[in-house]
């Protein structure tokens, strides 16, 4: 028991005498802050005071050197003296957490993603400024970032603080992909995400009619995923990339010189880009030593407003460049802070020191043997006169931005530590809850501007749409020609204003960029073989279809009573054609028709004035007035033929020709029958005639021509004739025709009639040599072999011939029936009535031949 005491007791006295030690320990050497400033609560800064560094090849035998950044950045150097100038504002505030002082530590990234992540793991423990700064003990890390200028070191970062929820808040890393909480949780920004840029630019360059670009993009995370937002939006507008190249600072010459073969081989006018401004003032001045010029760029708000960029050797290559930029902001105070540097008086000694000898071109370290090539620096430089990028005030919304994000995080703490007129609490709340509660702020700055995070950290985007316009003296004036409102209806979004624009080539007329140029109606867009949807070929709609506007995939088919006019871009009704009685053949079929009709009359009226005689009475004069009634009437139906079908007049054409010709026939059958009987009964002990006498003859011809009305009560019962539509035959044409209802009702009343006349030309081609001087069955006989001739010959042309040529060929079919059976019978006897009397007797009648 004693011994377990003592061990509790040594082991309590080793965990009292370790918890005296300090419990940080730093790896490598400390990063010390380009700025700092003690405060209550320290924020984190990382700017790229450097925007490049000297590579050094490891040797892996000793440990590498510190990162030697070159390339001094005026531009962060901005950026940085509007976060201090937020922090002063914010401590001389008796509304903003009052009581308590803000301090800073600020880092240089130069420009290197590997040293952003450094420098932002030294935020997270300020141990490491009290290695060269103070004695003080570990105090974890700083509430919150402001940085980083670039997307990718962002990314880098948020991956790095994203665990330990320490917020994160850029004031100009636009990639779209930051806006993924998954990824980068404690990531939030002052500025738009590229999403919204990006559909703006595909939409701006949709609104001009341009729809085959080229594209430029950064080899980093702002230019990729900014670029592939605009190609999946373009894509969806109609608009198509003919190349898309990537390029970064630290490229060879060989890819320049490939970027610029790819735009000379190119035949679209336009150039999308998504290069920051370092990339593309590399490349205007390689494209300006080849003559580049002529092509209409579309910018980004990483160059579209940068004045540096409008002042680099070749810029007047962009003349005429439109683009999005931040809207225009201004931060009462912010300029007249900026020029108040003094490199002795500042936070940051050694750097404005530094920045100092830069921007003068002098050296504090002024020697006699340097005083060739420097002059020495007094520290009293007005640096007001200075013209180089840091007077520049065009990047006045960006500064904004750093402005905002500082406020961002004072109006967070302010909730966080319960300040009213006092802060209750001034101990430095954890990240996590800075975080939380940055998210759900909603202020508005002194110059009235509101300021808050949508769920994914971002601000509301609006863009102002600026134009290049070159000068007199040659200097560029930037014009806001329009605004882009992300928060608005997708189609009032986009807004210009009716302001002259200022295109490639300073002309005032908006370029042309397609790879093919507009379908006209008529016509329809066929894809070029290989090539993006926007080249392709116009081909003319077929006939029946149309197109009535411009750019059409597709042609439409007319409904099937229209028919596409000579343009292709109308659908015209389609002439109504049908056998009328005006047009030329339709009025000859009436007249032939009307003509048979009165010859039948005639004769008909020669018959009845010489019924007496014996040729009219030699073979039933009954029936012959029966057949010429018949004829007539055959004559007459053909005009039911003619003119616009009808349900009635459909119905009554076919079966009007049925009965009479049947009618007709068996009229000639029964007169066959007769004559037969007739001769076989003058043979001895014959009674023939008793059994076919008028009556019977009466019978067999009512018999025959009911069986036919049968047939078409039968066929209009069950599917009568109709008015049909027929568009099959003619592509231009409506053929207005009678419908058969019922192919088998319509073949079987012509079948029967067939069948009779098919009999009665066999019967009388039996009788054709009965001895007699007059023997009417060689005419019977000689008109039943037109009447079957012109019948057989009818099926093949009726079937064979379209539209109303098909009816024309049915009435010719009735017209020359009838007329045989007219011309054979009656008119032999019409002569000798007429100009051989002397043969109309009874002797001559029935004298024999043999």
């Amino acid at each position: 028991m004693c011994m377990l005491c003592s061990l509790l007791h040594l082991l309590l006295v080793a965990s009292f005498s370790k918890s005296e030690e300090q419990v940080c320990s730093l790896m490598g050497e400390p990063e010390e802050p380009q700025l700092f400033k003690t405060g209550d609560i320290i924020l984190g800064g990382i700017f790229s005071f450097h925007s490049n560094w000297k590579t050094v090849e490891p040797t892996y035998e000793r440990r590498p050197l510190p990162l030697q950044c070159t390339s001094l950045n005026f531009r962060a150097f901005q950026y940085a003296q509007a976060m201090l100038f937020a922090i002063e504002e914010i401590n001389n505030s008796s509304d903003l957490l009052p009581g308590i002082t803000l301090g800073y530590m600020i880092y240089d990234a130069c420009g290197s993603i590997a040293r952003s992540v450094r420098v932002a793991l030294a935020l997270t423990d300020v141990n490491e400024e009290t290695a060269s700064l103070s004695d003080k003990p570990c105090r974890g890390s700083v509430p919150a970032i402001m940085g980083e200028t670039s997307s990718s070191p962002c990314m880098a970062i948020s991956t790095v603080l994203g665990p330990f929820y320490i917020p994160l808040v850029s004031h100009f890393a636009t990639c779209a992909c930051l806006s993924n909480k998954v990824k980068y949780p404690s990531f939030l920004r002052t500025i738009p995400s590229d999403y919204y840029q990006s559909r703006a630019l595909a939409q701006m360059v949709k609104h001009f009619g341009w729809t085959w670009v080229g594209a430029i993009r950064s080899s980093d995370d702002y230019g990729t995923n900014g670029m592939a937002i605009f190609t999946d939006t373009a894509t969806q507008l109609g608009i198509c990339l003919e190349y898309s190249v990537s390029f970064f600072r630290t490229d060879p010459a060989e890819k320049i010189k490939r970027i610029i073969d790819i735009i000379k081989g190119s035949t679209s006018r336009v150039i999308v880009t998504f290069l920051s401004h370092m990339d593309l003032e590399i490349l205007i001045e390689e494209f300006a030593h080849h003559n580049l010029t002529g092509y209409q760029w579309v910018g980004t708000e990483a160059w579209i407003s940068d004045s540096v960029t409008a002042t680099t050797e070749g810029h007047y290559i962009l003349d005429g460049s439109v683009g999005l930029a931040i809207p225009k902001a201004d931060v009462t105070g912010l300029r007249e802070f900026m020029l108040h540097v003094k490199p002795l008086n500042s936070s940051g000694e050694k750097l404005f020191t530094k920045f100092w000898e830069t921007a003068f071109h002098c050296s504090f370290k002024w020697t006699k043997e340097t005083a060739g090539s420097q002059k020495e620096c007094t520290g009293y430089e007005d640096i007001a006169g200075l013209e180089n990028s840091f007077n520049d005030m065009s990047l006045m919304p960006i500064f904004n931005n750093v402005y905002k994000g500082v406020y961002a995080i004072a109006h967070s703490l302010h909730n966080i530590l319960g300040c009213g007129q006092k802060c209750s609490n001034t101990a430095s709340p954890d990240p996590f809850t800075i975080l939380q509660n940055i998210k759900k702020i909603n202020f508005k700055t002194k110059e009235g501007e509101e300021v808050y995070f949508n769920e994914n950290g971002d601000p509301a985007a609006k863009y102002d749409i600026i134009n290049w316009q070159p000068k007199k003296d040659g200097s560029v004036e930037f014009v806001t020609i329009g605004l882009y409102d992300a928060s608005l209806p997708e189609d009032k979004q986009l807004n210009l204003d009716n302001k002259t624009f200022n295109w490639a080539n300073n002309s005032k007329k908006v370029p042309v960029s397609i790879c093919s140029g507009t379908c006209d109606s008529g016509t329809r867009k066929v894809l070029q073989k290989g090539k993006p949807v926007c080249c392709y070929d116009c081909i003319p709609c077929a006939e029946g279809e149309i197109s009535n506007r411009t750019d059409s995939i597709t042609c439409v088919r007319c409904h099937p009573e229209f028919w596409s006019n000579e343009r292709r871009d109308d659908c015209e009704k389609k002439e109504t054609e049908f056998l009328s009685f005006t047009e030329i053949m339709g009025s000859i079929l009436t007249l032939s028709s009307l003509i048979g009709a009165c010859l039948t009359a005639t004769v008909a009226f020669i018959f009845f004035r010489h019924r007496n005689t014996p040729i009219v009475k030699a073979n039933n004069s009954e029936l012959s007035f029966l057949l010429l009634f018949s004829l007539t009437l055959c004559f007459l139906c053909s005009l039911t033929f003619i003119g616009r079908p009808s349900d009635w007049s459909c119905m009554l054409r076919h079966t009007a020709f049925g009965i009479t010709f049947v009618l007709c026939i068996s009229c000639v059958l029964g007169k066959t029958l007769a004559v037969l009987m007739a001769f076989k009964a003058t043979l001895p002990g014959s009674n023939l005639m008793k059994w076919f006498g008028p009556r019977r003859q009466r019978i067999v011809v009512l018999a025959f021509t009911f069986i036919q009305v049968g047939i078409c009560i039968v066929w209009l019962t069950a599917n009568p004739p109709y008015p049909f539509k027929n568009f099959r035959h003619f592509k231009d044409k409506i053929i207005l025709e009678c419908a058969l209802g019922s192919p088998i009702g319509f073949w079987a009343v012509l079948g029967y009639i067939g069948l009779l006349a098919l009999l009665c030309f066999i019967l009388a081609f039996l009788a054709r040599k009965l001895p007699d001087n007059f023997n009417e069955a060689k005419f019977i006989t000689f008109s039943m072999l037109i009447f079957c001739a012109v019948w057989m010959t009818f099926i093949p042309a009726y079937v064979s011939s379209p539209g109303k040529f098909s009816v024309a060929v049915e009435i010719f079919a009735i017209l020359a029936s009838s007329f045989g059976l007219l011309f054979c019978i009656f008119f032999p006897k019409c002569y000798i009535i007429l100009f051989k009397p002397e043969r109309n007797t009874k002797k001559n009648m029935m004298d024999k031949k043999s």
